[in-house]
């Protein structure tokens, strides 16, 4: 899969395998297809490795943070809540509709969490429908 070569051409499957924990913010398949055209080629060429790092510890945050923890966040924050990456930069959580959340990157793309609550012993996993740029 596209994620899964991504982050094995960044380096990070033994940091993401370490003790954690971690919230990762994984996006599908479909996700990356909708960047522009040789994008995701691109990224996993080796000089381009630093940048598809960026990228890819966009989407991770220490700790491991269920979708109740993330909502619970949300609602202290009368609305939303910041999150801040591996990568050092910013995601912001916010409500969508009764049940669902949603992550704004720091671009003001948005991200639909698709499928919440994939824990593993590590953490936890949240499928997003859009790749977030830093």
């Amino acid at each position: 899969t596209t994620l899964v070569a991504a982050v094995k051409a960044a380096g990070l499957v033994e940091t993401l395998s370490g003790a954690g924990p971690f919230t990762v913010f994984a996006p599908t398949n479909a996700a990356f297809k909708k960047l522009p055209a040789g994008t995701v080629e691109s990224l996993v060429k080796p000089e381009n490795k630093a940048a598809l790092t960026k990228i890819l510890t966009y989407h991770v945050v220490s700790g491991k943070l269920s979708a109740q923890d993330l909502a619970g966040m949300v609602d202290k924050g009368g609305g939303k809540a910041t999150l801040t990456t591996v990568e050092g930069d910013k995601l912001t959580v916010m409500p969508r509709g009764r049940h669902g959340l949603t992550l704004t990157d720091d671009k003001g793309d948005v991200a639909r969490i698709t499928i919440a609550n994939v824990f593993q012993s590590n953490g936890v996993i949240h499928v997003i429908d859009t790749v977030m740029m830093p």
